[in-house]
């Protein structure tokens, strides 16, 4: 299972929507959601039959967090044209994780205590 880091420390265990039908679900029908949904090659999302809120990470090409925003559903948000990559979580968890603008993430495969 691929890990979200930044400064070496784990914020949260990543899916990756890699198919297209995995793309097209994203978070629909679920109820919650622990860790974070990473698009890539995305510049724009939507909450469009969404059970909850989002928080949404737009990053460029070397995964720097340039646009943060909570995102309720039945929304579509504006493409960030510089953006190549979003992700995706519950609503609060950028809070608890003390994600930032301008923080520097990274997708590792494993969990870097092992």
């Amino acid at each position: 299972m691929p890990w979200l880091l930044r400064d070496d420390k784990v914020l949260a265990s990543v899916e990756v929507a890699d198919s297209r039908s995995a793309r097209r679900r994203g978070l629909l029908g679920r109820d919650g959601f622990e860790g974070v949904l990473l698009f890539e090659g995305t510049r724009s999302v939507h909450s469009v039959g969404m059970r909850f809120p989002i928080d949404v990470a737009f990053c460029d090409a070397d995964m720097h967090v340039i646009k943060t925003m909570r995102v309720v559903p039945h929304r579509i948000t504006v493409p960030v044209w510089s953006a190549r990559h979003v992700l995706e979580a519950e609503a609060g968890s950028f809070a608890r994780w003390g994600l930032t603008v301008g923080d520097q993430l990274e997708i590792r495969g494993e969990h870097p205590d092992h």
